[in-house]
């Protein structure tokens, strides 16, 4: 069931109303300090102490992350350090956790991920480096965002140490990417690793260094000056411009009603019997920027960048405000040209920091689709736009239905799909596969074949030739053939399909990226659920009472 409007999550935040996030910019360099309000948690059934945090907090974060990106295009290195005495960060709040819901609890850690992927993201992509500069204790989540930043540098002054403590604590996993990110990222080895997670009290200087989960460690007098260094360093590296334009993140223009939303170029609408969503994107009405220069100029109007926002923010709205409605039905409308004339200036030879960002956020929310614990559906039919990069969101459902020719008595064209470069590598996957990739797997051949109809209007017949859809269907059965198969999604356990439709997605070659959310992740949502730790005499529940946890040490 929808939450009511009063408990809705809203993902859009105003930087002059951040609560938990301090951040001052020079030339080229951005200084980010946690200051947690331990009263400005979402709920206020618990107290953020000790620099923890929740998902009001992440979402602050994540709209930091996204404007230093667009905002700020001189900023080359962003140092992430904590701004409360001797703590760096505490990690997600106990209580928090302890008192959430299962569903609330899986949706924070796969948010919370996605954002620590970003920073990595704009870390190896954009450079725009991130360097966490680890001035007091940093536990768990705390370690964690430090594990997201390219460099780590740690304060040798015998109290602040790192650690993830869940394990022993909690009877959890670390949540976001920790255990991976240790030894994949940092190559700490496994025995090491082993004894790190399970050590309470963390690991101090430089026993922190020599196992490899810092990357320098300065006594306190020197501290700022190694910082200032490491950030110099990073700052000489990067290719983004000194001087640019802000693409300034103007506030989403929304219209949210029971069972829709409305944006300028996505609709989102409800089907609460059929647990739906048809989440249609129109294609661009206004001529759109055909160079660097006029891209900059329009900013954040241009179609490209609206509309990769407002897909974002309904992504998020459904995922944490709508978790009974399971299945996605995606749609485009309007003219396919339109499309690719826009994403043009998107295309990697052009050589814009602008085009190069607008390009990553797009990888970024494709990919957040294709993270998201619901069945997806595309629906192409007479008025769809399913070219380039919109051809993306087709590549992503699980299934797709296309329509034979038109519907009888209309004189619609019938719809056609348009490949392009767009579709052959400038979004890959958490898998570090294009879509295409991914879909043909092992079938270079058919890989091959559906790489020379770029550019090539398909109808059903010729995307289904092409294995580019899954059904082409004409106007008779068309109706029946989707209530039916929508009424069948409806009545399977939406356990059993988030689990089936996680394997199919991901296939090929295995990742940090997808261990995290394949392995680590899913470990994660079973363990939350077990008695050790959320059941009454479980760690999560008797964590700060005094009482020990009682463990059932039967090992499944």
């Amino acid at each position: 069931m929808a939450e009511p409007e009063s408990t809705r999550v809203d993902f859009q935040v105003d930087p002059a109303n951040y609560r938990h996030w301090e951040v001052a910019t020079d030339d080229s360099v951005a200084n980010l300090q946690m200051v947690v309000d331990p009263s400005g948690g979402l709920r206020n059934y618990y107290e953020l102490k000790m620099n923890s945090y929740d998902l009001a907090v992440d979402i602050e974060l994540y709209d930091i992350v996204q404007r230093l990106r667009f905002e700020h295009p001189s900023i080359k290195a962003v140092v992430l350090t904590g701004g409360i005495d001797k703590i760096f960060c505490a990690g997600a709040n106990i209580q928090m956790l302890a008192t959430s819901t299962h569903q609330h609890k899986v949706n924070f850690c796969k948010f919370t991920n996605e954002t620590r992927n970003s920073i990595e993201d704009a870390s190896a992509n954009s450079g725009q480096t991130w360097l966490a500069a680890i001035n007091g204790t940093a536990a768990g989540g705390g370690y964690e965002l430090a594990l997201a930043c390219d460099e780590i540098l740690l304060i040798d002054d015998r109290s602040s140490a790192v650690s993830l403590p869940e394990i022993p604590l909690l009877a959890v996993l670390p949540g976001t990417g920790g255990l991976t990110r240790l030894v994949d990222k940092r190559h700490v080895r496994r025995d090491l690793a082993d004894a790190f997670a399970t050590r309470t009290e963390g690991v101090r200087g430089k026993q922190a260094l020599s196992w490899g989960l810092v990357d320098a460690i300065a006594p306190g007098r020197d501290f700022d000056a190694l910082v200032s260094q490491r950030a110099a360093h990073h700052v000489a590296q990067s290719d983004r411009p000194n001087s640019a334009s802000p693409i300034v993140f103007e506030p989403l223009n929304r219209t949210f009603e029971a069972d829709s939303v409305e944006y300028g170029n996505v609709s989102v609408t409800l089907d609460r019997h059929l647990g739906t969503a048809e989440i249609t994107v129109r294609a661009p009405t206004t001529s759109q920027p055909l160079t660097a220069i006029e891209f900059e100029t329009l900013g954040s109007k241009s179609w490209l960048i609206e509309t990769a926002r407002e897909l974002d923010d309904a992504f998020l709205h459904l995922r944490f405000n709508e978790t009974d409605i399971g299945t996605w039905i995606i749609r485009t409308r309007g003219d396919a040209a339109s499309v690719l004339a826009a994403e043009r200036v998107l295309a990697p030879d052009n050589d814009s920091w602008l085009a190069r960002e607008s390009r990553l956020y797009w990888a970024r929310t494709l990919t957040r689709l294709d993270l998201s614990a619901r069945s997806i559906i595309a629906l192409v039919d007479p008025g769809s736009c399913f070219s380039g990069m919109l051809a993306e969101l087709l590549l992503a459902a699980d299934r797709s239905y296309m329509l034979d020719g038109t519907w009888e008595g209309s004189d619609a064209l019938a719809p056609e799909i348009v490949l392009s470069d767009a579709n052959l590598g400038w979004f890959k996957m958490s898998n570090g596969l294009s879509r295409l990739e991914s879909r043909f797997w092992g079938r270079d051949a058919a890989l091959a074949k559906v790489g020379d109809l770029a550019g090539t209007p398909l109808k059903s017949a010729e995307a289904l030739d092409g294995e580019l859809i899954t059904f082409a269907m004409d106007d008779i059965d068309w109706d029946d053939e989707i209530r039916v198969m929508l009424e069948e999604r409806n009545s399977f356990s939406p356990d059993a399909l988030t689990g089936m439709e996680a394997n199919f997605r991901f296939v090929g070659p295995e990742t940090m990226e997808t261990k995290i959310f394949a392995r680590l992740s899913a470990w994660q949502n079973w363990i939350f659920q077990r008695p050790n730790a959320v059941g009454p005499t479980g760690a999560l529940k008797r964590f700060g009472t005094g009482s020990r946890p009682d463990y059932d040490h039967t090992r499944v």
